[in-house]
């Protein structure tokens, strides 16, 4: 039986909020409306969606302050911002409290419906059987992690719990063990548009994943540098080149 995505809707401009939500569903999608932060959160809560289109400017509680409370409270739908703040710094904002991607108003239709099936196509991927023997978890280095609850141990017996988008490196790395792989693939295959400024924010990230996994983040075994390309993840330990 065919999965309908469910997607959520929260934008105060109601005319804008119908519009959307009439076009997603003559893309198949299943919409649900509501006009601000409080009930989207409400609606978060106590039921499961797939997707939320997230309006930033609000009365009462933002999209940032909806994103950053869902994020902290460990649910990691995907969110894509709607906004009329489409600065390189609100941008990068709303991305590092844990967006997935982000449209300015006005927006075309049509990069809209694009945006939101890119977005479910990568969740497809993030939740396709990471490992070739089926199962979710990834173990190295006296570290594990489970993929489908973003929780880990690390190799000192601390609980690791993950970023979406850590999550989402991790994987892409490891799929690849032993293999180069560019900062512009991991942006491509996390993100799916070049949504932030600069390659660099992967090495942000990167530098969390050390923290988190690696005996000596400062000279990484299992997450290495190369140097003016990307990274290479070996689930078997390596001394730094």
């Amino acid at each position: 039986m065919t999965h309908v995505h469910h997607i959520l809707v929260v934008d105060d401009e109601e005319a804008l909020a119908e519009g959307i939500a009439e076009n997603l569903e003559a893309e198949g999608y299943q919409v649900t409306i509501v006009g601000n932060g409080i009930s989207a959160l409400d609606h978060l809560r106590s039921q499961r969606y797939d997707l939320v289109l997230l309006d930033v400017m609000m009365p009462g509680m933002d999209g940032y302050g909806v994103c950053k409370t869902i994020r902290g409270e460990g649910n990691q739908i995907p969110v894509l911002f709607l906004t009329a703040k489409g600065s390189a710094e609100d941008r990068i904002h709303g991305l590092e409290l844990g967006g997935d991607d982000y449209l300015p108003k006005p927006f075309a239709l049509r990069e809209l419906l694009l945006r939101v099936s890119v977005i479910l196509r990568r969740e497809r991927w993030y939740r396709s059987e990471p490992q070739p023997d089926g199962g979710t978890h990834l173990s190295f280095g006296g570290n594990d992690f489970d993929y489908r609850s973003y929780n880990g141990t690390s190799w000192d017996d601390k609980e690791q719990q993950l970023s979406h988008k850590e999550a989402m490196i991790l994987k892409t790395l490891a799929e690849r063990d032993g293999e180069v792989v560019s900062r512009e693939f991991i942006l491509e295959q996390v993100w799916g548009y070049e949504v932030f400024p600069s390659t660099r924010t992967i090495d942000n990230f990167i530098v969390r994943l050390r923290k988190r996994f690696e005996r000596e983040p400062d000279h990484p075994r299992h997450i290495h540098t190369v140097r003016g390309v990307g990274y290479r993840f070996t689930t078997k330990p390596e001394e730094s080149q």
